[in-house]
């Protein structure tokens, strides 16, 4: 299969990039393994027409469909391989696919480390969330606990001042916390314990608290997860010579959204470092428009 582009992710801003790209009339194909963070958010609260909030599987449902009437091609697979050659790029998925396009866009996103506890999962941006820029005010007045580890938790229990006082940060795994930052929470007021949680307290989408190893029961409103270690899917660009951050994110032209490496994008999460939908909805634009200027170009 020959197309104008391929695009590796099929998140927000792989969609609004194969919806842009696909009004432009450019023949486009999104591969797109399923599973991404945006399938897990039961609701986006901060985007511009929403005020009481979508899915993430309906933003999802919804992008799909106008790309698919503009004659994107969808193609559900895991890609593993990704080769330069004169004229574009051939993509091998793990289920024997391949593909080829004469541009590239990465648009693979992050995969969030969170702990093994399913009913976590109904709850994700109703009343458990794990970005404050995009849901902090959710939390506002609110008694909240922060699960999560380490320095990471701390830093987020204290970032979520700005809209709670009634904070708990439970260290989970226990991970090695430095006195400095011991000293900055208490001054806070925020209750520190350190201790593995043995359940997570819910009813349907809310979150109603967590019972600690020791049988403690520990009531609360809403969470936040906060652990570290998140998955950067930057794999194939790496494969491709593109340049990463320490983080493994993917470094682009703040411009073009391109990276080094002659005819690929990278859009939204995976680039170093934008994590809202508004912003991967602009990334996945922006590409667009100037992977066109690529293809028109004499």
């Amino acid at each position: 299969m020959q197309v104008d582009c391929v695009i590796v992710g099929g998140g927000i801003a792989g969609l609004q990039a194969a919806i842009q790209l696909g009004r432009y009339r450019h023949q486009v194909a999104v591969i797109d393994a399923a599973g991404g963070r945006s399938t897990l958010c039961r609701c986006y609260h901060n985007l511009i027409g929403w005020p009481d909030g979508v899915s993430g599987s309906g933003l999802l449902a919804a992008g799909r469909s106008q790309a698919e009437r503009l004659g994107v091609h969808f193609i559900r697979g895991k890609v593993v391989r990704a080769v330069q050659e004169a004229g574009g790029f051939i993509l091998s998925t793990e289920e024997n696919s391949q593909i080829n396009g004469k541009r590239l866009l990465i648009a693979t996103g992050v995969k969030d480390r969170l702990p093994d506890f399913p009913a976590l999962i109904p709850c994700m941006g109703i009343s458990v969330y794990v970005c404050p820029d995009c849901d902090g005010y959710e939390i506002s007045d609110k008694r909240t606990i922060v699960l999560g580890a380490g320095s990471v938790g701390a830093e987020m229990a204290l970032t979520l001042t700005h809209w709670t006082n009634e904070i708990i940060y439970i260290n989970h795994e226990l991970t090695a916390l430095d006195d400095h930052i011991r000293s900055r929470l208490k001054l806070q007021g925020i209750l520190y314990v350190e201790m593995p949680i043995r359940a997570v307290l819910t009813e349907e989408s809310q979150f109603k608290g967590v019972t600690l190893n020791d049988g403690t029961t520990i009531e609360s409103e809403r969470c936040f997860v906060a652990f570290g270690g998140n998955k950067v899917r930057s794999a194939i660009a790496e494969q491709l010579g593109a340049e990463l951050a320490d983080n493994k994110h993917i470094i682009v032209d703040p411009r073009t959204k391109m990276t080094r490496v002659q005819h690929v994008w990278a859009a939204g999460d995976v680039t170093a470092h934008s994590e809202m939908v508004s912003i991967a909805m602009g990334d996945g634009s922006q590409a667009a428009i100037w992977i066109h200027k690529s293809l028109i170009k004499p």
